[in-house]
């Protein structure tokens, strides 16, 4: 049987685990861009609490309207930590379609020897996998610094847009083709990472042509002889 001061304690061991603050798991980009979003929110709510507050007979529904943080960052492309994670796992997903490209090309010249202005083109597209890695490893790291206010164009168009560009790597007959979509896209990470918005925004008129461009082209299927 129990006796008032034997939950005493009980209590205030309840009392101290509920006040005291919980120690999170080492998280990875993604994970803490997902744990962003909620914070922002209740962040607005207690904006809209407080300025309801501090006016003599206002009530809640009185309340000054909280500009929608949440609906603009999904519409601006970039302008979240998350959309950044989302560009970079869509940057890892083009340097593993340029990788395998790059591998049925090289089974092509197995009983032959490759031109020499073949093979110069297949290190450059080697060198530009390597960068690709690289620059997506760097949003993943830094991308609560690699937001970006301004882009006028939705994330979901920009998503669209990287993966044609991974669909057309992966499928394009003439590899060398290539060499110019893969360096736009370089050029848009590094707009990114150096906060030149005028960079990003003509990198992505660059990848939308060069989209068009490779579109016309009929895709010739690799023939090992």
């Amino acid at each position: 049987m129990s006796t008032p001061s034997d939950s005493k304690p009980r209590q205030a061991n309840g009392e101290a685990n509920s006040e005291a603050s919980p120690t999170l798991p080492l998280m990875t980009p993604r994970l803490r861009a997902g744990a962003a979003a909620p914070t922002q929110a209740a962040n607005a709510e207690r904006a809209a609490t407080a300025t309801t507050a501090g006016t003599p007979g206002a009530s809640h529904s009185l309340a000054m309207p909280v500009p929608d943080v949440a609906n603009a960052a999904r519409i601006n492309a970039l302008s979240t930590m998350e959309h950044v994670v989302e560009l970079a796992d869509s940057v890892v997903h083009i340097a593993d379609q340029l990788h395998e490209r790059i591998l049925e090309e090289i089974a092509c010249y197995q009983d032959r020897i490759m031109p020499d202005s073949q093979k110069a083109v297949m290190h450059t597209l080697m060198d530009d996998e390597l960068l690709l890695r690289q620059r997506a490893q760097a949003l993943y790291a830094e991308a609560t610094t690699y937001v970006i206010h301004g882009l006028d164009q939705p994330q979901r168009h920009l998503m669209a847009l990287t993966a044609a560009a991974a669909e057309q790597i992966r499928h394009i007959g003439v590899i060398a083709e290539t060499t110019g979509l893969v360096g736009e896209i370089l050029s848009l990470v590094g707009g990114i990472a150096t906060g030149r918005l005028s960079q990003v925004e003509a990198a992505l008129e660059s990848i939308k042509l060069h989209h068009t461009a490779l579109k016309a082209l009929k895709p010739a299927p690799q023939v090992k002889s």
